[in-house]
């Protein structure tokens, strides 16, 4: 056997590490979205609904509280504000409540994603931007 290559039947270690990683980040996109159905949903008390939105929005928003390229601390907040914000707001949500929110993000996973749909709305984007440009170019374009 050549050194480096992996032995049939085994699993290098790092691929444990790994897949455990991956189940990690899949049970915290299933989390953000069971809080962003406890905050909607008239069980859960108005306190932890306005911190559930929070938190559910923050983990869902392109934009961080510190931008991602600062070297080191730009990475921190994925890795530690939203996993204890997530933390925080599940510990106030009642168990059988979120019980019940997580089994429906679950669900919502599982379902099969439509590339249709994603044409239609890219192809809406599109038809709205040359529109605007249309609707520029008219106002504006036509000076002299």
């Amino acid at each position: 056997m050549a050194a480096g290559r992996p032995v049939p039947g085994r699993s290098a270690p790092g691929r444990a590490v790994i897949r455990g990683v991956e189940r990690r980040a899949r049970a915290l996109k299933r989390d953000v979205h069971a809080i962003y159905l406890a905050a909607r949903s008239p069980r859960v008390p108005w306190y932890v609904k306005i911190l559930a939105a929070a938190v559910a929005g923050y983990a869902l928003s392109p934009i961080d509280l510190i931008p991602d390229f600062i070297p080191v601390i730009g990475f921190l907040d994925d890795l530690i504000i939203v996993p204890l914000g997530i933390w925080l707001v599940v510990s106030l949500i009642p168990a059988d409540v979120m019980a019940e929110f997580r089994a429906i993000a679950a669900e919502a996973a599982q379902r099969p994603r439509s590339p249709r749909a994603a044409i239609i709305i890219v192809a809406i984007w599109i038809v709205a931007a040359v529109m605007l440009g249309w609707a520029v170019m008219a106002r504006y374009g036509r000076r002299g």
